[in-house]
């Protein structure tokens, strides 16, 4: 992917950055472990579709 890349771009590429989180410790806890991952998680190498 090029260097400079178009503000749009950056703005969708963050925006699934954000979304794809892990769930957080607390809401492991909370549900004695039974959500242990988002559904949204993805990596940018193995997975190139970006869901809005």
């Amino acid at each position: 992917m090029a260097r400079n890349k178009p503000l749009a771009k950056k703005l969708r590429l963050a925006r699934a950055a954000r979304r794809a989180r892990p769930v957080p410790l607390w809401v492991i806890a909370k549900t004695m472990g039974r959500v242990r991952r988002s559904h949204r998680w993805r990596h940018w190498r193995r997975h190139r579709g970006i869901k809005p």
